[in-house]
């Protein structure tokens, strides 16, 4: 039967491993779990970080001269021509 989790080792120093240990128990929480929250939280944070800096740029660029109105008839545009592109054999 094929695994259905994958397994990594890591290294903690002694007073970070007490640390997670101590979280673990007081949570009633596997380490397991503990890390892929912490994971999760990591890679949430920096798709925020990039989401920011895009807007941000966009902001500096006075998003290339598009208005909201702009973005909504350019996404139309860009569903129809998509929706003709399958069509065609």
């Amino acid at each position: 039967m094929q695994r259905t989790t994958r397994q990594f080792t890591i290294s903690l120093p002694p007073d970070l491993a007490e640390q997670v240990t101590a979280v673990a128990k007081a949570e009633s929480r596997t380490i397991s779990e503990l890390f892929r929250e912490a994971f999760r939280t990591y890679r949430a944070g920096r798709v925020r970080a990039l989401l920011d800096a895009s807007q941000q740029a966009g902001r500096q660029n006075r998003h290339m001269g598009y208005t909201p109105d702009d973005v909504e008839d350019l996404v139309h545009q860009t569903r129809k021509e998509e929706a003709r592109r399958r069509r065609r054999p």
